[in-house]
């Protein structure tokens, strides 16, 4: 027989066998042995971590007539036919190419006679997501009024593309990403019984490349193995994933915490001439910076992380090096990282690269909310034509202020204004913004938001950022709620890189509903935004619904008591003479706040 992949050949036959889906698997089980299975399931989670093995492990014990504590025994004929294929109850389809009407009428329309062979008829869907909008209402009615002795298994990597209708009748079952640690034992079990020899830090690397997925590991093995001759070495191991070393990583961020700016363009260019994928390079030093950040604040789950590839060098390293900068240089790797898809000169935006993050100091560093840090000034030789300048500016300033002062105490009898020119300011409208901003959901958010509700979330966050893991802690310290309703909460972010982070891990919001639930008593809806760009999506907001705020306030004014005196209710803004934009201010002061508003006449 031919040469099979690994992960075909150690593909698990029971639940036991699943790596890192205990939860998962115990839940299957237990359904089992008291028989309360149900007729339709979803199975979701990343490429490579047991949704189509678990499925068919499902499809084996559903109909094994020795099951023992919820596994099949993969010794019957009915076991053995569907380890092989051969059993016409349990049919695997791939959805990808069998994604139209017609393909699923004629499952509908199977699925009505009864098995032949095995007790249950078993349909097991593989990305079910890519089935049209047609596909999906065929399939609705089924899976709504199954025929007896037929269940549906649904396996999908993008369930946020599956209709609400087709989730709400299934029981969904979220895999997760594969620990290292977990992928790492079970190499070494298959290595081991392969009597192949290995290298412990080889395995530790394709542990961590391979991103949480069982596969994936094991192909990035299979390709060692054949590399180096039936034997996995360090050496072969950063070949095959095109990583970085940790020492060249460690010398690099040196070089740059250090500003030797000619020293660590030789180790690019050294990376470069060892034929390094440059996108590999920046995900490695992304990764690098990380693992400083969270080191900084806890050491155990970076080494937890890390499987224990740990130095001495990366440990005085995260104690030179800030915070402050690491944000910096995680925001220029984030930006290069998006220009190397599109160039076919690496070197050269590596070069610059390095160039700017070795010369952060000399431009102005990001700041903490509420604070205004002097920077220190570039170092230069002051001249006597440099002085005189200064003097001269000097003067001025002082002139100025002293014209304003006299302005601001001479009485006069009109209304003077004093306007200081601002650079003009594009438009920004809703459709320039990032795509990643979920506006369909901001909006509905800000219709309804008021400011007693952002006032107790507000007074929450500090309980709701200790309930969070360290790891979450660390991507939610810099943010904080701008507006919120009953339904919903928006939470901005001060870099954009640790937005992006947030927005892209379900985790993560899954932990912050539930701890607010857990709280003040509800769930509601959390959508993240930059913080650079919430002016403009809140300008865009008031300006675009203008109409319907003067009507709501207008709603308002007619249900108010008449007998309130009146001199309770006029505002105290410089547009309360504005009878057009005073509605709108109202309603902007009710979802914002007053103090930070900024009232402008257009």
């Amino acid at each position: 027989m031919s040469y099979q992949a690994l992960y075909r050949v150690w593909r698990p036959q029971r639940f036991d066998e699943i790596v890192g889906q205990s939860i998962i698997t115990r839940t299957l089980k237990n359904a089992l042995i008291t028989k309360q299975t149900s007729h339709a399931y979803l199975f979701t989670g990343p490429r490579g971590t047991g949704k189509t093995s678990a499925a068919k492990i499902f499809a084996k014990a559903v109909n094994c007539h020795y099951l023992k504590d919820g596994e099949p025994c993969n010794q019957c004929e009915t076991c053995k036919a569907i380890n092989e294929g051969s059993l016409n109850d349990v049919i695997e389809i791939d959805a990808a190419s069998n994604n139209g009407v017609e393909e699923i009428r004629d499952i509908r329309d199977k699925a009505k006679y009864a098995p032949t062979q095995a007790d249950y008829k078993v349909y097991i869907i593989d990305e079910v997501h890519m089935l049209s909008t047609g596909a999906f209402n065929a399939l609705l009615k089924t899976l709504e009024e199954p025929p007896a002795n037929v269940i549906f298994i649904l396996a999908t990597t993008e369930p946020h593309k599956i209709p609400a209708t087709i989730i709400s009748r299934t029981q969904k079952f979220d895999f997760k990403r594969i620990k290292p640690q977990d992928i790492l034992e079970r190499m070494e079990y298959i290595l081991d019984q392969k009597k192949v020899e290995y290298d412990d830090k080889a395995l530790k690397l394709i542990a961590k490349a391979a991103e949480g997925g069982m596969r994936d590991a094991l192909s990035i093995l299979d390709q060692a193995m054949s590399y180096g001759d039936n034997k996995i070495t360090y050496e072969n191991a950063l070949l095959v994933t095109g990583s970085v070393t940790n020492e060249l990583l460690t010398t690099y961020i040196e070089q740059v915490v250090n500003k030797d700016t000619k020293s660590a363009l030789i180790t690019i260019q050294k990376i470069l001439d060892e034929g390094k994928d440059a996108s590999r390079f920046i995900e490695d030093l992304t990764s690098y910076c990380q693992d400083i950040l969270l080191y900084q604040q806890d050491p155990g789950i970076v080494e937890e992380m890390e499987l224990g590839i740990i130095d001495d060098k990366f440990k005085k390293l995260s104690g030179q090096i800030s915070d402050q900068e690491i944000y910096q240089i995680i925001n220029e790797l984030n930006d290069i990282s998006n220009s190397l898809r599109y160039t076919a000169h690496p070197d050269v935006y590596l070069e610059v690269l390095t160039v700017k993050i070795t010369h952060l100091d000399d431009a102005p560093k990001p700041k903490a909310a509420g604070t205004a840090a002097p920077q220190p000034a570039p170092q230069t030789t002051v001249t006597p034509q440099v002085t005189t300048e200064i003097q001269q500016l000097t003067q001025e300033v002082a002139k100025l202020k002293s014209e304003l002062d006299t302005l601001k105490q001479a009485p006069t009898t009109e209304t003077t204004t004093i306007s200081t020119p601002e650079p003009a300011k594009p438009s920004v409208d809703a459709h320039t913004m990032d795509n990643h901003i979920e506006l369909a959901k901001i909006y509905p958010i800000l219709g309804k938001a008021t400011r007693k509700q952002l006032n107790q979330f507000k007074e929450v966050w500090p309980d709701l950022m200790k309930a969070l893991s360290v790891t979450q802690r660390a991507v939610m310290h810099v943010s904080s709620p701008v507006a919120a309703s009953a339904g919903g909460v928006i939470v901005a972010f001060e870099y954009p890189f640790l937005y992006q982070k947030a927005q892209g891990d379900t985790d993560l919001k899954d932990a912050l509903e539930n701890n607010l639930d857990r709280i003040v008593g509800k769930a509601p809806q959390i959508v993240f935004v930059p913080e650079n760009q919430w002016p403009d999506i809140r300008k865009e907001y008031l300006t675009n619904h203008k109409d319907k705020l003067k009507k709501a306030v207008s709603k308002n004014t007619e249900n108010a008591d008449p007998k309130v005196d009146s001199a309770d209710d006029e505002p105290d803004n410089p547009t309360e003479g504005d009878p057009e934009s005073q509605p709108v201010v109202k309603k902007a002061a009710e979802i914002f706040g007053t103090d930070i508003l900024d009232i402008k006449d257009d």
